[in-house]
């Protein structure tokens, strides 16, 4: 049932080495089942690895492609068939390809996977360079990205987060970058807490996200990729929401930071006047520039993070 290197006549030695034929009398029954379980069990959502198209068969016998000329066609065709099936049954596709026209909801936000054996401090940089870099054609929520609990190719204990509770302030880093960008994550690892201050580390960011969840999963405007010696920054906007913007900023040096920013208001909606908010603190209404935008001045401790809401 494996596909057939068109240059050896034999299994193995194509793109992903050796993977089953989905034309095969093989992957007609793997999809028949998907179909069934789906179906009879009333789940809402799939997560697809190994989907990766591409991939040519040389074979004469299987029983749904006729041989090499037709085989890549017939592998996509099979499988967005059933993708664009689960999309109208409201099942979401967690896809590490790039399906978004045939049904997918989700694709990796663009990461090497052996960048996450870095140390934790680092980890933090590329994560946002990566939600920056990944965010220009899509929305937030069409991505995950990445978050390595225990030890993910190599890097050892520096660059695990596991004992969860020990290195609580990575940890929770991660969780306000990844829901303050809008981009959920993988969280590999055997739990999403260890002890009670870590469980609620989780619950305490979980409820900020759903508090704005509207504006955090709207489009983003970049201000400044993640360079690891300045503050770095992306902000929502959405015309139609309350909060017509939501900025994020990140310190990842190890002194504080204090400096007037300039924030890119056109695409909020707003034309003359905007009411600033600083995490939950005191609004200040700051009058636009001809160009749509205002000057504000913040402040950042080291290796820390803030919000700003805009109406």
């Amino acid at each position: 049932m494996d596909v057939i290197n068109p240059e050896t006549g034999k299994r193995g030695g194509v793109i992903h080495g050796s993977a089953p034929c989905l034309n095969s009398q093989w992957g007609i029954d793997y999809f028949e089942k998907l179909t069934t379980f789906f179906k009879k069990t009333g789940f809402d959502l799939l997560e697809h690895d190994g989907s990766y198209p591409g991939q040519f068969c040389a074979s004469t016998s299987h029983v749904a492609h006729d041989g090499l000329e037709d085989s890549q066609w017939k592998a996509w065709k099979r499988i967005t068939d059933y993708y664009k099936w689960s999309n109208e049954k409201g099942i979401s596709l967690n896809i590490p390809d790039w399906y978004y026209l045939s049904g997918s909801t989700k694709n990796g936000i663009g990461y090497r996977e052996v960048n996450w054996s870095l140390p934790r401090e680092r980890q933090l940089v590329l994560g946002r360079q990566n939600i920056y870099d990944g965010t220009w054609d899509r929305l937030p929520s069409m991505s995950w990205t990445f978050v390595p609990l225990v030890q993910y190719h190599g890097g050892g204990a520096a660059a695990t987060i596991e004992p969860l509770n020990d290195h609580l302030d990575a940890y929770t880093a991660h969780m306000i970058q990844n829901y303050g960008t809008g981009v959920q994550a993988c969280y590999r690892g055997p739990r999403l807490y260890d002890t009670e201050k870590t469980k609620q580390a989780v619950i305490d960011v979980v409820t900020w996200y759903k508090k704005y969840r509207d504006i955090l999963n709207s489009p983003i405007v970049h201000l400044r990729r993640a360079d690891g010696r300045d503050i770095d920054g992306m902000m929502h906007v959405n015309p139609a929401l309350k909060e017509k913007g939501f900025v994020m900023y990140f310190n990842p040096t190890d002194q504080t930071i204090k400096k007037t920013v300039n924030l890119p208001l056109y695409y909020t909606g707003l034309k003359d006047k905007a009411r600033i908010t600083e995490q939950e603190g005191i609004s200040k209404t700051y009058t636009l520039s001809r160009d749509y935008s205002v000057d504000i001045e913040i402040e950042i401790p080291a290796s820390g993070n803030t919000w700003l809401t805009i109406e």
